[in-house]
This record gives structure tokens, C-alpha cells and sequence, in this order.
């Protein structure tokens, strides 16, 4: 299989993620009093699922290529205090398409603790 177009080199990673650290991370540290979850880890055959699940839904509905939307979250103290992420379907192949409300979103509950540090 050909790599896809969209990758980029482990130090392009790093770029971001270093970037992301400093400007963000430092910024939610100094807020929370304490570090947040900068990662999470997917089960490939889960998302393989989901996506296989929107990807029908959406059929379903006459919309051929949706996208999906990655939105951050964060839980309220009660569950864990930090930050999640879930996945929505839009309405179609636009980026400016708005997210499919029909079909659920999709959330793991849990990111990496401690967080794994991106150093290649």
C-alpha cells in the first residue's frame, strides 16, 4: 500500500507536538495546577468500526464522502478532570459542511496517563 499523501516525517511530529507543549500545554499547566492529557491511544479495529458505522449511516442518508470532525472535550471533575476528544460525522465532503447530528459521536474516555512525550 502506498503511504498516504497526508503523512508527515517523526520530526515534523515532534515539531508540532514541542510547539504545542510550549504555547498550550505550559498555558493548561499553569491554569490546572497540574499537567493534562496531551495524547490518546486508538484500538485501530474500534475506529476501523466507527468509521465503517458513519460511513453506512451516512449512505443511508444519500451523503456518499462525509468528513469527520475532531473536537477536544474535557471532562468535569467528577470523571477525571481532563481533557478528551470525540469524533463527529458531518453532512458531507465540504470542509465547511455542518456535523451530522443523526449520527452519534464517538469518544474513548480515556487519553494517556502520564501522557507519552512525541521524541522520535
Amino acid at each position: 500500500m502506498a503511504k498516504p499523501e497526508k503523512c508527515i516525517t517523526p520530526q515534523d511530529a515532534e515539531k508540532l507536538f514541542t510547539h504545542w507543549s510550549k504555547t498550550r500545554g505550559e498555558a493548561l499547566r499553569e491554569h490546572l495546577g497540574d499537567h493534562d492529557t496531551s495524547e490518546f491511544t486508538l484500538n485501530i479495529s474500534e475506529l476501523r468500526e466507527y468509521l465503517d458505522y458513519v460511513e453506512s449511516e451516512s449512505k443511508d442518508m444519500g451523503i456518499s464522502n462525509p468528513r469527520i470532525r475532531l473536537y477536544l472535550g474535557a471532562y468535569d471533575a467528577s470523571k477525571s478532570n481532563k481533557t478528551t476528544f470525540f469524533l463527529a460525522p458531518t453532512t458531507g465532503e465540504g470542509k465547511e459542511e455542518n456535523n451530522n447530528y443523526k449520527i452519534d459521536a464517538w469518544n474513548i474516555n480515556h487519553g494517556g496517563w502520564p501522557p507519552q512525550i512525541y521524541k522520535p
